[in-house]
């Protein structure tokens, strides 16, 4: 199902769209170039939150992003582990909702 070769239908939905498509492609330009955050952080973090949410192509395009932008494997083998940390966290901190009802 996830072939990268599928990327390629981002142009036809662009062209079904296309303001859509225009803005997004403005807003994600936006989000991730240089500013306070300099853009190789944001494509550590992007590479984060891709494993989070389980996305393969943002897990490929963020994570060339992040090289290009100067992070290295070291770098981004610690964002893979801040990704599992947060899940696992959620996981724990979500638990409160099924333990603890006063019945120790």
């Amino acid at each position: 199902m996830y072939d990268m070769k599928r990327l390629g239908n981002l142009q036809t939905m662009g062209k079904l769209a296309p303001e859509a498509w225009e803005a997004f492609q403005r807003f994600d330009r936006e989000a991730l170039k240089d500013g306070a955050i300099p853009a190789k952080y944001k494509e550590l973090i992007a590479v984060s939150v891709a494993l989070t949410t389980q996305c393969p192509y943002c897990l490929e395009l963020h994570r060339g992003r992040a090289i290009e932008a100067g992070a290295n494997e070291r770098e981004i083998a610690e964002a893979v582990f801040v990704a599992g940390a947060l899940r696992a966290g959620a996981a724990i901190t979500h638990g409160v909702h099924v333990c603890g009802n006063g019945e120790a």
